[in-house]
């Protein structure tokens, strides 16, 4: 195979890859599955959530994570428009975000914004460097509530 073909199919495997990864950060939080989350990180990564917390190393991300958690027992993330460029081991990437949460303070609420990632190969394995959130809105749904499905947002079956 030539070097040419071996470097474009390398580019088009690590953008899958990192695609996935993108939907397993929001399929970790969505479904409260720490363990899915734990891979997708280094030990020396960064999370950068703003008013939802700033964590530095893996340990300090999945414990902020599982104070987010216990604040919004419910979150649906929308990952869209992810704009990916991939040089070598290292890639970055601006991926757009809706999430709908159930806040046991504030009740259900939108927020929307951008990651701003960069993403590391080491070992073969593709994870986040760092993830930045930028906040555009946070909306208070104010009566808003679920009259049928799985999830009742706190309130009774």
């Amino acid at each position: 195979m030539s070097n040419d073909l071996e470097a474009r199919l390398d580019a088009i495997e690590s953008r899958i890859a990192i695609e996935t990864l993108i939907a397993n950060y929001a399929e970790a939080f969505d479904t409260m599955n720490e363990a899915l989350l734990a891979t997708l990180w280094h030990p020396d990564s960064r999370l950068y959530l703003g008013a939802n917390g700033n964590s530095e190393g893996l340990e300090a991300i999945l414990a902020q994570a599982r104070v987010n958690m216990k604040r919004m027992p419910h979150m649906h993330h929308w990952m869209a428009n992810a704009l990916i460029t991939v040089e070598g081991d290292t890639g970055r990437g601006r991926v757009a975000a809706d999430c709908l949460f159930y806040d046991v303070d504030q009740g259900p609420l939108q927020v929307s914004g951008q990651y701003h990632d960069i993403y590391q190969r080491r070992n073969g394995r593709w994870a986040f460097e760092q993830r930045t959130f930028d906040m555009h809105y946070a909306t208070p749904l104010q009566n808003w509530t679920p009259v049928a499905g799985t999830e009742r947002f706190g309130l009774p079956a």
